[in-house]
């Protein structure tokens, strides 16, 4: 019996939310250490995450930027979740809304929401970032410079 994509991402979700009453990914021991980077349902602005419909494709990328670097605004159409490897990183929404990163921080990015993320340290930054999309449905990021905010 083949499962239609929904009902194989409920199944899934299920079974990953049994998870903190069982088993964990990994076992901790004397040997391993096991520490939770992230677990939310909500992106850091407070939006749901919501996956995209299709074929799942899972994307990692390593960000760099120099320091007073920055992405120039965009956004994503897919949810993503990242981990700030080493330097500081502010991200802005175009609500003055600000999330600031250091080193070992994780966050799950805004959705559908036009922001820029900007190296604020003196050191380059690195940063990991997995994105939850879907094959050939849309692309990871799209340019939003329409989304900055104005200065006077």
């Amino acid at each position: 019996m083949r499962l239609l994509p929904r009902t194989r991402i409920v199944l899934t979700c299920f079974v990953v939310a049994l998870l903190p009453f069982g088993a964990q990914a990994i076992e901790p021991s004397q040997t391993v250490k096991v520490t939770q980077l992230l677990k939310t349902t909500t992106s850091w602005n407070g939006a749901p995450i919501k996956y995209p419909e299709g074929q799942a494709e899972i994307t990692s990328l390593l960000i760099e930027i120099a320091p007073g670097g920055e992405t120039n605004w965009h956004e994503h159409p897919v949810p993503s979740f990242g981990f700030l490897l080493e330097g500081t990183l502010e991200v802005s929404l175009a609500d003055g809304k600000k999330k600031l990163m250091k080193a070992g921080d994780a966050l799950a990015e805004v959705i559908a929401t036009p922001h820029n993320g900007r190296n604020v340290g003196t050191t380059p930054l690195k940063l990991v970032v997995f994105y939850a999309g879907a094959v050939d449905k849309q692309p990871l990021s799209t340019p939003r410079p329409d989304a900055r905010p104005k200065t006077n």
